[in-house]
């Protein structure tokens, strides 16, 4: 117990699998963790290690069952909209509601 073992994040990436069955479902989890399957679109949301991303893409391609597969832009996109808005704008529909209770 002399190491002390600290806690580090894995990078992860979605892929939105198109497959033409969900009968071969089983099959991707070999390729990552398996977070939604659509059984009325036929597509199935799967996180990768971030670095294992092509790798991964290029593998699913290759399967008989996989329509085509695609990357989930979320991490790459500015989460933060405060700049993006404004905060004085954020907040000044809050303040006109404030000044006139009567509607």
């Amino acid at each position: 117990m002399d190491k002390e073992e600290t806690f580090t994040m894995q990078k992860r990436r979605g892929l939105i699998v198109w497959v033409y069955s969900l009968k071969q479902l089983k099959n991707l989890r070999r390729y990552g963790f398996v977070h939604y399957v659509s059984q009325k679109m036929k597509y199935i949301v799967l996180y990768v290690n971030e670095e294992d991303t092509q790798k991964s893409i290029e593998k699913l391609n290759r399967l008989h069952f996989v329509r085509s597969v695609d990357i989930s832009h979320r991490p790459d996109i500015d989460m933060n909209f405060a700049e993006k808005i404004g905060t004085n704008a954020a907040f000044q529909v809050r303040e006109n509601i404030d000044d006139n209770p009567n509607k």
